[in-house]
């Protein structure tokens, strides 16, 4: 770099010039390297899952330590450039990357740390999913992660996360028993229930607004090493069977149990037999981490032998990773989600004409049932939303180069046609580049005030904004989002 001069994208869109020397005092000061483009390591850095996203930093900092990750802050601050962080680069919106400014890729915060005698799990910021999971099931347990060990553990926990052992143990959220933090003073702090409490509410579900988490907590159960699930196919034929078998499993269900229902076309895969490849299916995804596994999935089996697939027991390391292959990076993803207090029979037919109208080879539509742990209040973290029982929404998947404005607004009528089944919130993890501040809202109802008012609190200036946004300062009507009045 030396010699140059680099302009970066500032806290206000414009653009903040820095000579070669001062970016170079930076990485002076930091244990992990600095990269700006055509650096080894640069392509790894900047890459992300959703390939609509085409935001790209000037510089990316790969921190060792929270006293990395604090140096950067300051920096950031003192010059007022637009910062983001990256964990997994999962983020359907595209918040890991500053484009133009400047990046923390965490991906050598990586430690997990297991104290299988108390039970918790030391987590660094950088992990995945399975990173985390393959330590903790050497012990028999396992802390409330999503479905695609690929993901990050940070931006997961931080916008509340939910997976197969949502409905034994509330959000991932819930069961944070601490973190280590780098608030936007460059200070590192600890917040859990006791020290900076105000903040660790905040901290469970409302995103990366607050500081950048260098060390997770988790608190451990136990589950596997063996658990029943799987997944299981049919003829897209037989949905309305299929659906309302559905609907009376999760009924009756067990918290042991969970049950996603999806309809898409079959993919080209070689587990699927030749003659149903790209043709509709419908399917069950389970997982029961109890021991009445057979007893509780008999309305299952009652649906008769499927096309392709099979439940029966399997490692839980096995089952958080099946649906790795279905979510590779570097697909075009758009997502249209809802909550849904429960399934009326009414919505059944809806989703199924709205998700065949969705199918395509890549893109897929689903039912998760959430309904248990996480409809109890807790400790009161920040997650909204704890009345719904499942979500449910569309997912438009098509390759880099191919024409996905049909299969877009395919997703966006389907959506219109659940939105009157909502809850009238969403899952802020699922949320688009493209959603307004009253959606965002919506996703934490009445705590949203509270949330600006720890916001303004320990980050006035916003610095942290490179997320779903939750703005310190009034907005432009003088009120919070009409969703949060």
């Amino acid at each position: 770099m030396t010699g140059r001069m680099l302009e970066l994208t500032g806290l206000d869109g414009g653009r903040v010039g820095m000579t070669s020397a001062r970016v170079e005092q930076l990485g002076t000061a930091l244990a992990g390297p600095l990269l700006a483009a055509g650096d080894e390591g640069w392509d790894d850095a900047v890459l992300l899952w959703n390939a609509m996203i085409t935001a790209r930093p000037t510089l990316v900092v790969q921190p060792e330590s929270a006293r990395d990750v604090a140096t950067a802050v300051r920096f950031a601050a003192a010059h007022g450039l637009l910062l983001s962080v990256k964990g997994g680069g999962h983020n359907i919106a595209g918040t890991a990357l500053a484009d133009g400014g400047l990046t923390l890729d965490v991906c050598r915060m990586r430690d997990v740390v297991v104290d299988p005698a108390a039970r918790l799990a030391h987590v660094g910021p950088g992990c995945l999913l399975r990173d985390v999971d393959r330590a903790t099931q050497r012990y028999g347990l396992a802390t409330v992660l999503g479905f695609v060990s690929d993901t990050g553990v940070a931006g997961l926990t931080l916008g509340g996360g939910f997976g197969y052992l949502t409905r034994r143990f509330g959000w991932a959220a819930d069961n944070l028993e601490e973190v280590e933090i780098v608030t936007a003073d460059g200070v590192i702090r600890t917040a859990s229930r006791t020290d900076n409490p105000d903040l660790f509410w905040a901290l469970r579900g409302g995103g990366g607004n607050f500081g950048i988490v260098t060390r997770f907590v988790f608190r451990l159960h136990d589950v596997g090493p063996v658990v029943t699930g799987g997944l299981a196919a049919w003829s897209a034929e037989g949905a309305d069977d299929v659906l309302n078998t559905y609907r009376e499993l999760t009924a009756t269900a067990p918290r042991e149990l969970t049950a996603v229902a999806l309809l898409r076309l079959a993919p080209p895969a070689p587990f699927v037999p030749e003659q149903w490849r790209l043709k509709p299916i419908v399917g069950m995804l389970v997982c029961h981490s109890g021991t009445t596994a057979e007893a509780d999935l008999a309305p299952l089996r009652a649906l008769g032998e499927p096309i392709f697939g099979h439940i029966g027991p399997k490692p839980y390391v096995a089952q958080q990773s099946m649906l790795d292959d279905m979510e590779p990076k570097g697909l075009n993803q758009y997502w249209k989600t809802e909550f849904l207090p429960g399934l009326p029979a009414e919505y059944l037919p809806t989703f199924r004409d709205a998700a065949l109208d969705v199918a395509s080879p890549l893109s897929f539509s689903v039912v998760f049932h959430l309904a248990g742990a996480l409809n109890e209040e807790q400790d009161g973290g920040a997650v909204g939303n704890r009345e719904a029982r499942f979500i449910s929404g569309f997912s438009g998947v098509w390759p880099p180069g191919a024409d996905g404005d049909g299969i877009v607004a395919a997703v966006r009528r389907s959506w219109e046609c659940i939105r009157p089944f909502s809850t009238g919130g969403n899952y802020v993890n699922f949320q688009l580049a493209e959603d307004s501040a009253d959606r965002t809202a919506a996703a934490y109802r009445d705590g949203y005030r509270r949330l600006r008012q720890i916001k303004k609190q320990y980050d006035p200036d916003n610095l942290f904004r490179v997320n779903r946004n939750i703005s310190p300062r009034e907005n432009p009507n003088g009120d919070v989002p009409a969703t949060a009045r």
